[in-house]
């Protein structure tokens, strides 16, 4: 009983501050530093480990990243404006490029794994609303752990390579040309 009060409270903290920001104008930041993991042969590398459901309740894994050349991970909350303004255009990005060269990750920064029925199947009705028809992560404390404890404010979005390391970081909402140029920029030098 102690453990859950223990994870609910870590939520709440969580949830709460991502609430103290919606970011309406983008700027970009100086790319992050990836997590130093340690591999099973005992030396570090450069990645991102972290465990977490996608809204139907699927298991996801930072094995996502190697699917992709690149990753946008998209950071978003259900009550922030920007964030649901700019996924219409993210929707049409992810269909535009191959699997296998590109992908986009959402992360619900404000829904916790967990909850009940009602609040996830209104994140779902969003993300149709929105055309944003890619993976969404809900929030666990892995998720946030690997990979929002820099993240101030929503719409946050950085870019991830196959390795698992951060490229780039944005920190506010961007139109669908803006973001294709970072993307085809991004891509280039890989």
């Amino acid at each position: 009983m102690k453990e859950s009060y223990k994870k609910i409270g870590f939520i709440m903290m969580a949830v709460a501050a991502l609430l103290a920001g919606c970011a309406k104008d983008s700027s970009v930041q100086e790319a992050a530093q990836p997590q130093e993991t340690e591999s099973e042969s005992g030396t570090e590398s450069a990645g991102i480990a972290f465990t977490g459901s996608d809204v139907d309740g699927n298991a996801v894994s930072e094995s996502v990243f190697s699917e992709s050349k690149l990753t946008m991970v998209n950071v978003w909350a259900t009550y922030c404006n920007p964030c649901l303004s700019e996924m219409p255009g993210l929707g049409e990005l992810a269909g535009a490029y191959d699997q296998g060269e590109f992908q986009i990750i959402g992360i619900v920064s404000d829904v916790p794994e967990g909850a009940g029925e009602e609040t996830v199947d209104e994140v779902k009705a969003l993300i149709e609303a929105t055309g944003a028809n890619y993976t969404h992560l809900l929030l666990s404390e892995s998720v946030y752990f690997a990979l929002l404890t820099d993240v101030s404010a929503v719409p946050t979005t950085f870019f991830v390579d196959e390795n698992g390391a951060v490229l780039d970081t944005v920190i506010g909402a961007m139109d669908k040309s803006a973001w294709e140029e970072k993307i085809n920029a991004l891509l280039e030098e890989q």
